[in-house]
């Protein structure tokens, strides 16, 4: 993952390296509504050929139980209320290990409970030494971070550690 010099890739090089090295966790979801929860968390993990085919399974139903939702693992996206369906976007984000999870408003669609759940897991994924990047217009959602790069029209115009940032506290 580390050193690789992906400019250099070819788009399917590109396409593998990415498979591994990146976590994605779209606002919208992206969950395939003909798979079931656990087959949607499971599909990274067969594209990329990461674990071997028996310890998918239970590896997606950890992630799912990581983020509140095994019970949901053999129902189909559609059936699930918006937080579930975030919860189990994450947890497909989650399910090669990569270093890097770059989430767009992942907390949009959570209560606030939930919201504190998955920053509680955001921080002890970079505790274990992972990179986490969130995009969100929320600035109460910017105080959980260690580090907020605002942008404005396309250009850095802000780079800082929240004074009241909720990234240290237990």
């Amino acid at each position: 993952m580390g050193g690789v010099a992906v400019h250099g890739l070819s788009s399917a090089g590109l396409a593998a390296w990415r498979g591994k090295a990146i976590g994605l966790v779209f606002q919208s979801f992206q969950l395939l509504p003909t798979l079931t929860v656990a087959e949607n968390v499971m599909l990274p993990m067969d594209l990329c050929q990461r674990y071997a085919p028996p310890a998918r399974r239970s590896r997606a139903l950890a992630l799912l139980a990581q983020v509140g939702i095994a019970e949901h693992a053999d129902k189909f996206p559609l059936t699930l209320s918006g937080g579930e369906q975030q919860r189990a976007a994450i947890a497909r984000a989650l399910a090669n290990d990569p270093p890097i999870v770059v989430a767009d408003e992942p907390t949009g669609n959570l209560d606030s409970h939930t919201g504190a759940a998955v920053w509680t897991l955001f921080r002890s994924l970079v505790a274990a030494g992972k990179t986490v990047m969130v995009v969100t217009h929320d600035p109460d959602v910017a105080t959980w971070a260690g580090r907020v790069l605002r942008l404005t029209d396309g250009r850095l115009v802000a780079d800082a550690v929240p004074p009241t940032s909720r990234s240290d506290r237990a």
